[in-house]
């Protein structure tokens, strides 16, 4: 697009080609138009020079700049942004239909489970585990981008065929005005309990911000009827459907039976009777189960529909079960909230295992105060601890490591193993026959944050297979 369609009123003495737009001076590529936007941190008027470096093909100013490059000059690049990214993107919100999932936990399971039953030739995935759909993936640096990028997603969406969005909306995308100007055709809400107080302060907030999807939402708005919460977002939301274990729920789970390789379930919708069986396990799945094939009901999905997608239920890493013929069981699951945890606890306790191993830490720069809850849930339900590196940032694992310990004065049963392979290869060379062995915390995440810098890691799962690989040329059973 040429600089002069995108700014049909300014004097231009060039005209170039532009091929896309960047705020960060680091991203752009030859070409990208450079919005110098002001944040509470940063102006990126300094950062232009970097930015023109980079191959910056123009810049939007709003300040008197030295520059090798066309300038537009507007009196607020903030304010113009949003219809730059509109009117360049084409405005690919407004030609999908955008599924919102909040929630503290759950959101990437639910959000997963969506695109799967609407098919990812359809529908476009954007969270924790990256941006998707058919052969078509972009890593994510949070788990809702900025609204600049996610524009570009949607426009990728729509290029390659797709007609939904499932994306989580996380508390920090509204607390930061991420989602800004977006209108949601559905809503959905898994739970609430205290997280990213480190962000909000109190709960209060916390709910506020959750509560800004159902204010942006125009279609269905999809309740977990059991949340404690539940009646502070009914208040606020419309065209409210409920999931849940009462009988006047939309959906109503009626029964389930949990095992270690799938769940047997029988929901209750529309005054008939679905009963089938999930590759899914534990109950926090039936949950999120519940919660996406609601979504999809309430768009027009049909449950037949539904039941078609259900062999193909799998979120990475969420309760992913490694396999390479060892006599213990190794499981690889995000969870690192205090109630994500009991949750897990709860189900691996009724595999009947004969020992839990738990390899887990938790992020460093965030949310200190629920470190100690959280090394309580893993040590309370673990025969032995290992606390490890995860995303530590700024911080010493040591220091981390002795606040997950804090509730626990009285147990003894932890260790500390600062690098993360190391720390997970300990567990699967200590693991006895029948054993569990839990790694917590990063999921698929192939990254952690140490020093302000994104390290590549091989990921969880994929230092488990090797540890268990080196452990069975070791000792073959």
């Amino acid at each position: 697009m040429k600089l002069s369609k995108l700014f049909p009123q300014a004097v231009l003495t060039e005209d170039p080609e532009i091929t896309g737009l960047k705020t960060n001076s680091r991203e752009v590529e030859p070409g990208d138009l450079f919005l110098c936007i002001s944040g509470m941190n940063a102006d990126r008027h300094d950062y232009l020079p970097d930015a023109i470096a980079h191959g910056a093909a123009a810049a939007v100013i709003s300040k008197d700049v030295e520059c090798a490059i066309p300038t537009v000059r507007v009196e607020d690049v903030n304010k113009v942004a949003d219809e730059i990214h509109d009117r360049f993107y084409d405005r690919p919100q407004d030609k999908l239909c955008l599924i919102g999932v909040t929630g503290t936990d759950g959101k990437t399971s639910t959000a997963t489970l969506i695109q799967t039953f609407l098919g990812d030739e359809n529908c476009g995935y954007i969270g924790t585990n990256g941006v998707s759909c058919r052969d078509y993936y972009q890593d994510n640096a949070n788990t809702t981008p900025d609204r600049d990028y996610l524009l570009g997603y949607f426009r990728d969406f729509l290029d390659h065929g797709c007609r939904y969005v499932a994306m989580e909306a996380s508390s920090e995308a509204f607390f930061y005005n991420r989602l800004r100007g977006l209108t949601f055709q559905a809503a959905a809400i898994s739970n609430v309990t205290s997280e990213h107080l480190n962000t909000h302060k109190t709960l209060e907030n916390y709910i506020a911000c959750k509560q800004q999807l159902f204010l942006q939402n125009a279609g269905p708005s999809i309740l977990n009827k059991d949340d404690q919460h539940y009646s502070e977002f009914a208040a606020v939301a419309k065209n409210v459907r409920t999931y849940g274990r009462d009988p006047e729920n939309d959906l109503w789970i009626k029964d389930y039976k949990l095992s270690a390789v799938n769940t047997e379930i029988t929901f209750v919708y529309e005054g008939k009777e679905y009963s089938f069986t999930s590759p899914l396990v534990g109950e926090f799945n039936v949950e999120n189960l519940a919660e996406a094939m609601l979504t999809c009901l309430s768009i027009g999905i049909p449950f037949e529909q539904l039941l078609s997608k259900m062999e193909k239920l799998h979120v990475e890493g969420r309760m992913e079960a490694i396999d390479l013929g060892q006599d213990f069981q190794v499981i690889v699951d995000y969870a690192h909230t205090p109630n994500g945890i009991h949750k897990l606890m709860d189900f691996v306790k009724k595999l009947n295992g004969k020992r839990i191993i738990t390899v887990s830490g938790q992020a460093g720069g965030r949310d200190a105060e629920k470190r100690k809850f959280v090394g309580e849930a893993i040590a309370r339900n673990s025969d032995w601890c290992i606390w490890t590196l995860e995303d530590p940032r700024f911080e010493k694992v040591e220091d981390i490591a002795a606040m997950m310990c804090e509730r626990i004065p009285d147990l003894h049963n932890y260790e500390t193993v600062v690098d993360r392979y190391l720390a997970i290869e300990k567990a699967v060379f200590m693991a006895e026959k029948d054993d569990i062995i839990l790694i917590l915390g990063k999921g698929s995440e192939d990254s952690n944050v140490i020093n302000g810098e994104d390290v590549p890691f091989p990921g969880d799962i994929r230092c488990a297979e090797i540890a268990i690989k080196k452990r069975l040329r070791n000792f073959p059973f």
